[in-house]
């Protein structure tokens, strides 16, 4: 069993080295043993993706962009412990559109690892897409596949949502905004 870790963890993570798709070398992150990440964590992941983020009212990390959320959470305790990331994607779809959607979703999932997107029908009747990938952290896990996994889980939300876009065959959204800018970037 991984010992719980209690100070402040304090990853240098090299820029080079956040894998893309194609499949990067790593380089180590210390340190080397296993770790329970926290939200700080996180923070020094965003900070060195030069991605901004905010804390929302109920203290979880989330990183805003034009068209969706992703919000980095911790629940759970002890060895249950969970790490999630959930991507809200803003777009509205109407209930008519709906069997079109989960076509679409179900056919990304199938070929995709991360993130796993599921609908949800509000009680006005639209429907939202929401991604979400999880890893059990309460026993520890390596800096380094922490790292990865966070990372690859991010540009797999911002690559979702350029998929749907084109699947969906929503170009004037395309043609008018650019939608893997986070909030209050310049165009």
């Amino acid at each position: 069993m991984a010992a719980r870790y209690e100070g402040k963890l304090t990853v240098s993570i090299d820029p080079s080295s956040i894998p893309n798709f194609g499949g990067q070398p790593q380089q180590p992150v210390a340190p080397q043993g296993p770790v329970v990440p926290d939200q700080d964590l996180v923070k020094q992941i965003l900070e060195q993706m030069e991605l901004k983020y905010l804390l929302d009212d109920e203290g979880d990390l989330a990183a805003p962009w034009e068209k969706f959320r992703t919000y980095f959470m911790f629940r759970g305790e002890d060895e249950q412990q969970v790490f999630s990331v959930r991507t809200f994607y803003d777009r509205e779809h109407s209930l008519d559109d709906k069997p079109a959607l989960l076509e679409s979703i179900d056919d990304w999932n199938r070929r995709t690892l991360w993130p796993k997107v599921y609908t949800h029908t509000h009680d006005d009747g639209s429907v939202r897409l929401i991604g979400e990938a999880q890893m059990l952290i309460g026993m520890g896990v390596a800096p380094q596949q922490f790292v990865t996994s966070t990372v690859s889980w991010i540009q797999a939300s911002v690559e979702f949502d350029r998929w749907l876009v084109e699947t969906l065959g929503l170009t004037s959204e395309v043609d008018g905004s650019d939608d893997d800018k986070q909030d209050g970037d310049e165009a």
